[in-house]
């Protein structure tokens, strides 16, 4: 049986609409809304705000393995094959040889990092698959704002070069603490990713813009895009019409709405 629906991969729908370029994409489907909104309810505590988180990092999972992974064509036979032998399924699926490398930037990020290097053994050649570590914490200055970031502390398993780096963080903020993890790649000797992947929960528009003016091939995946400090202008058009006049930060590089910090949320630990 030769079906032609499924000759051609699958072609992603790009998400939610905006005005910043093809590589963010906004899965803001009402399912993660609404296990985002109570995610970042004042009530929501422990252990609910871990298995919401879980459920959100699922999501986010299936959406960019489906589009950013390479894909395969195969023929396989079905319990059907044995009494129609020329019965078999053909079609694209992902390709289980590529190779892949998640990072956990702690500790904000340790969760969603653990869940999608789990996943990622199911669905690939476990030998390809891999997990780094990096601490980083942020620099805040006499006001309690946030002016930088710094690598703490770090393992890396082995070489980055062809691989595809994926980094789960709940909240894209200033984007200060994911560039220098691909800083300290670059410096490390580990190499070069074909493909860098960022999955969050929440983004703002500073982040969005900051990242992809020093890596504009940085392919962003989010629930929401955060923008409570825009003007009225902005806030009634579509995200990235005015991008000069959208913000999702207070004065402390907190995101606003946000979900509060995460980090802390996470891990009960308030410091």
């Amino acid at each position: 049986m030769n079906d032609s629906a499924y000759d051609q991969p699958y072609v992603p729908t790009g998400g939610s609409a905006h005005a910043y370029g093809p590589n963010l994409i906004l899965h803001s489907a009402p399912y993660p809304l609404g296990l985002l909104a109570r995610l970042g309810h004042p009530d929501a505590m422990q252990p609910e705000v871990g298995q919401l988180a879980r459920r959100l990092y699922e999501y986010l999972f299936v959406q960019i393995a489906s589009t950013e992974l390479a894909v395969s064509p195969v023929v396989v036979p079905t319990r059907m094959t044995a009494t129609h032998p020329d019965q078999h399924w053909q079609g694209h699926v992902i390709d289980h040889a590529q190779r892949l490398v998640v990072a956990d930037v702690a500790r904000a990020g340790i969760l969603g990092s653990q869940l999608f290097y789990e996943r990622f053994n199911e669905i690939l050649d476990p030998v390809g698959v891999r997990q780094d570590h990096l601490f980083v914490s942020r620099r805040v200055d006499g006001h309690g704002r946030v002016v930088g970031a710094d690598i703490v502390g770090a393992k890396i398993g082995g070489p980055l070069e062809g691989a595809t780096l994926v980094i789960p963080d709940p909240m894209g903020a200033t984007g200060g603490s994911l560039l220098q993890v691909l800083e300290h790649y670059a410096t490390s000797g580990a190499g070069r990713a074909s493909k860098v992947v960022f999955a969050h929960l929440i983004v703002t528009p500073e982040y969005v813009r900051r990242v992809h003016a020093a890596q504009p091939d940085v392919r962003i995946h989010a629930i929401r895009l955060d923008r409570g400090n825009s003007s009225e202008r902005a806030l009634a058009s579509m995200p990235g019409t005015f991008p000069a006049e959208e913000s999702g930060l207070d004065q402390h590089q907190y995101v606003v709405p946000g979900a509060g910090g995460l980090g802390e949320v996470l891990n009960n630990a308030w410091v």
